[in-house]
């Protein structure tokens, strides 16, 4: 009959190491599951990094690109306020060979003028300074300045007469043209 004894202890031998076994089992799942968790929340935290990522990167390309496109404006539009200084002593040149042409002289004094006049206009354009055409032009409130108007048998917001010439730097109005405008005639 010892036998039997030793199947039960046998029995419970097997019983413990299985009972062992499956509490180890557990622990083992239990830690797996526990890493799949860390290790999703790892794959989260490295998604949202990566995605952080590519947004700064987006916005860092996009800020060198607005950067670079303002110093091209900058530096496109850069002489304009020293052209703007300069167009005074244009509008002069322009009254000085109005003055003569009214007087009838034509002389080496009014040549030199123009040809300064003309020196002055051609290193304008060289930088997209350009005048601005208004005369016997329809009226542009974007181009032209009205000063005042004048019935004339023109059609009505015609340019009349340009006071003071416009400039255009590139596409931009430097100095809008002054102008008189047509009105309709008094009925």
């Amino acid at each position: 009959m010892t036998k039997p004894r030793q199947n039960d202890s046998d029995n419970n031998a097997d019983a413990t190491r299985t009972s062992d076994e499956a509490d180890a089992a557990t622990a083992v799942l239990e830690d797996l599951d526990a890493l799949k968790q860390r290790a999703a929340t790892l794959e989260q935290e490295r998604n949202d990094f990566k995605s952080l990522l590519q947004l700064t990167r987006a916005d860092f390309e996009n800020y060198q690109k607005r950067a670079q496109r303002d110093i091209a404006q900058e530096r496109r539009y850069a002489h304009g306020p020293l052209a703007l200084d300069l167009l005074p002593i244009f509008d002069n040149f322009e009254r000085a060979l109005a003055a003569a042409k009214q007087a009838g002289e034509s002389g080496p004094l009014v040549q030199g003028v123009a040809l300064i006049q003309n020196q002055v206009l051609d290193i304008l354009k060289r930088h997209g300074i350009t005048r601005i055409e208004a005369q016997g032009k329809p009226f542009d409130p974007n181009l032209h300045q009205a000063v005042m108007q004048q019935p004339s048998p023109q059609p009505p917001n015609t340019v009349l007469q340009v006071l003071e010439q416009g400039f255009m730097i590139h596409d931009r109005v430097l100095r809008p043209a002054r102008v008189i405008v047509s009105a309709p005639p008094p009925s």
